[in-house]
């Protein structure tokens, strides 16, 4: 599901442009003071840099394998200045980036193709299933959603706006209900109309590991019940802009179940876009979706690529 797109529109460009300028005039407008007037890159520069990356929410374990990786280049080779260090960031984090890429598409071996949608209140994970909903149904994919997300005043209703939006059915019950009794009953109503897709918004309560882990347990399970080896992938949607709780978030959710990949939202509104590398790199799995804007237009296939191009343009 999700493929990532050879072709990237100029549409496109111009919402990650604009999605990742603080980030991108944050991280460079500090990495360019750092170097001038200096002819060489030296310990003082890299300790800089590590610095930076670590303002810049990359997080400690993923700063410190680059910077490790920067001080045995710059210890063979005779980098001089800003652009060469440049040169040498940017490889190193595609090189850590594209360890993650996903290639994969929705796949006719899954009918439906189930996905359940996990995160914690306000990372707008509700927003980000309406979105896919709509970016799906766009292609000509006959999409339906379920609303498991029973115990957040307003939950349901938010849901429904954006099926409404995206043109495509909810399955609801009311507030209070059972999560696994609605992803029973939408993996039962996809099955007998045919979708290529289910989306599932799961409750984003954090209150403990083990209350959380059996209740996504026990949404999977029912899942699987109606369509085995559902659900065939566990997205996590985390807010950018929360910086190092979003790694606390990832730590809970991996603990609690088997995240295949990632959405990171908000990108537009904050300046440390390094948590999707730190992120990534530090629990192995692949962002998938990055949220450049509040419009239902506003995520898009993460392309590593084109990300690391923008950001260092």
């Amino acid at each position: 599901m999700g493929k990532l797109k050879d072709f990237f529109s100029k549409q496109d460009q111009q919402k990650l442009e604009a999605g990742i300028a603080k980030t991108k005039k944050s991280f460079l407008s500090r990495l360019g003071k750092v170097v001038v007037g200096k002819t060489k890159i030296d310990e003082d520069i890299l300790d800089e840099l590590e610095s930076i990356l670590i303002q810049a929410d990359v997080g400690v374990a993923t700063t410190l394998k680059i910077i490790k990786v920067l001080e045995d280049r710059t210890a063979k080779e005779k980098y001089l200045g800003f652009k060469d260090l440049i040169k040498m960031l940017r490889e190193e984090i595609s090189t850590l980036l594209d360890q993650h890429e996903i290639e994969e598409k929705v796949s006719d071996i899954n009918n439906p193709h189930v996905v359940m949608v996990v995160g914690v209140n306000g990372v707008g994970k509700t927003t980000t299933v309406g979105k896919l909903a709509h970016q799906f149904k766009s292609q000509g994919k006959n999409i339906i959603l379920g609303a498991a997300d029973t115990f957040r005043a307003g939950a349901i209703d938010q849901l429904q706006i954006w099926a409404d939006r995206a043109g495509v059915p909810l399955i609801r019950q009311e507030m209070g209900s059972d999560p696994a009794s609605v992803a029973f009953d939408t993996i039962q109503a996809a099955t007998r109309r045919g979708a290529d897709l289910v989306f599932i918004d799961t409750a984003g309560r954090l209150h403990n590991k083990i209350n959380l882990m059996n209740e996504l347990s026990k949404v999977k399970r029912v899942m699987s019940k109606v369509i085995p080896g559902a659900p065939h992938e566990v997205l996590l949607v985390l807010d950018g802009s929360t910086g190092q709780n979003a790694f606390e978030q990832a730590k809970q959710f991996t603990a609690a179940t088997e995240v295949t990949s990632l959405a990171i939202t908000k990108l537009d509104g904050t300046a440390k876009g390094g948590v999707l590398l730190g992120i990534s790199d530090q629990f192995q799995i692949p962002v998938k979706y990055i949220g450049v804007g509040e419009g239902i237009e506003d995520l898009q296939d993460f392309n590593p690529r084109q990300f690391i191009q923008t950001l260092f343009s």
